[in-house]
């Protein structure tokens, strides 16, 4: 594709992300070419050469080129005008050289061009900056966060990404432009804040950038400082879910044979964590002896992870199984069969995964129990025997549903039981039945225990 543009008289380079990761010797899957063509003269030239055009995005100068199966973003040099919105320049003029174009780019790291004969062109130390660990804004902090408050999002997923620091004048601007995340739309906080999550450095992004954070969880900020007033507790509401968010996202990332899974964190298990407290500062009450209480906080958590999720445009599935994970995070749980069965009974309700969900009920108990006083590591040893506990019981198709029940209505209407109310109330005790131990979930055992046959 750089070749059938510059055959044509034009001038191209690889941009952005794929020399970063490039440089990084880490793989990429999306790579750039700016060019100094119009996107007509761009798409002319690949269209000569046999290479098929997609008109993308020439609203700003930028086409799709496929060809052997890649496809390759095409843009024109360009400068951008003023940003009105704080998001999207309200014109786009065309400039002649890539410096320019390389100059309006957000961060050093990413302000970097390559061509195979040329070479590396890097005229803000990018390349340094890699080497470093640092992720650094292109020119005045400021103004590139005036310019687009998203990049203050993309700067934090960035350096949780890559596992850097933002070097101290652009993590000062970060602080200071927080306020102009308002501007944004929620359904872009959204998909950046779960990008962040998604690196299992979430926890870092809460104790390193708070103001921006809790910008765009402003239900985070009322939780900095707040004294717990537990022995249970060491740190305030705030750093305790910072502290389980790192845990988490850790232990996540390391499976049982000790090596690093190729998958991200569960995203479900990540959102949990970072909300799973939320609701504890509007609970709190302080009983006689100056001891904290939270009753009530997971339910109200729940509805309020459920409004915050909802606003910005996160997806259902995952708002539902997050809660339910808050919801029942803080409730006691015993290393009995009863008792595990009704958990993940109850984590049934409204889906099909509850296999998966008490597994990661299981993971955020771990992390919240580690992000608490070291007076309560040792209730991990329990948790990880109920995990092995009620992998056991489903492994042996033990019910926990009436979808796991071995009757139906069916079964009992064949048996004689009249169609309505009673079938279900018959199916309930047949579950409860299962659930504390005293019959086979067998169609045959289920049917005597309801003296049916």
């Amino acid at each position: 594709m750089l070749e059938a543009l510059e055959s044509a008289g034009l001038e191209a380079w690889l941009v952005g992300g794929w020399v970063r990761d490039a440089l990084r010797g880490a793989p990429c899957h999306d790579v750039d070419l700016c060019c100094s063509g119009s996107w007509q003269q761009s798409k002319r030239a690949l269209e000569d050469a046999g290479i098929r055009v997609i008109e993308s995005g020439i609203k700003f100068g930028g086409i799709t080129a496929v060809a052997l199966g890649e496809r390759i973003e095409v843009t024109t040099y360009r400068l951008d005008g003023f940003y009105r919105d704080g998001r999207h320049p309200e014109s786009v003029e065309y400039a002649e050289r890539v410096e320019d174009d390389l100059a309006r780019r957000d961060f050093t790291v990413n302000a970097m061009a390559w061509h195979p004969v040329r070479g590396l062109l890097d005229l803000y130390g990018g390349a340094d900056d890699l080497s470093r660990g640092i992720i650094r804004a292109v020119g005045d902090p400021r103004r590139r966060f005036e310019e687009d408050a998203l990049r203050m999002l993309r700067a934090v997923r960035f350096a949780c990404r890559l596992d850097y620091i933002i070097e101290p004048e652009t993590a000062r601007a970060l602080a200071e432009c927080a306020p102009l995340l308002t501007a944004v739309a929620r359904e872009r906080v959204g998909v950046e804040l779960d990008g962040i999550l998604a690196t299992g450095r979430g926890g870092d992004a809460l104790l390193r950038y708070p103001e921006l954070m809790c910008e765009a969880v402003p239900e985070l900020a009322v939780c900095r400082g707040f004294d717990q007033h537990s022995r249970y507790h060491a740190y305030d509401v705030y750093e305790h879910t910072a502290r389980v968010l790192t845990v988490a996202g850790e232990l996540s990332l390391c499976s049982e044979d000790g090596r690093t899974p190729a998958t991200a964190p569960s995203a479900t298990l990540m959102w949990a964590a970072l909300l799973h407290d939320v609701g504890k500062p509007e609970c709190f009450t302080l009983d006689e002896s100056g001891n904290g209480h939270f009753y009530g906080h997971p339910e109200l958590g729940a509805a309020m992870a459920k409004r915050i999720m909802h606003r910005l445009a996160l997806p259902s599935e995952l708002i539902r199984d997050v809660c339910l994970l808050i919801r029942y995070h803080d409730r006691p749980l015993r290393p009995e069969r009863s008792s595990l069965l009704r958990m993940v009974n109850l984590l049934s309700a409204g889906t099909d995964d509850a296999a998966r969900l008490i597994e990661l009920l299981f993971d955020i108990k771990r992390a919240d129990t580690l992000g608490k006083a070291p007076s309560c590591f040792d209730y991990v040893e329990d948790i990880e025997r109920m995990r092995l506990q009620v992998r056991a019981l489903l492994g042996a198709g033990e019910a926990y549903s009436l979808k796991t029940l071995a009757l139906t209505g069916r079964d009992l209407i064949a048996a004689g039981v009249a169609p309505g109310p009673e079938i279900g109330a018959r199916l309930g005790s047949a579950l409860d039945a299962v659930i504390d131990g005293k019959v086979a979930n067998e169609t045959a055992a289920l049917l005597d225990y309801l003296r049916l046959r």
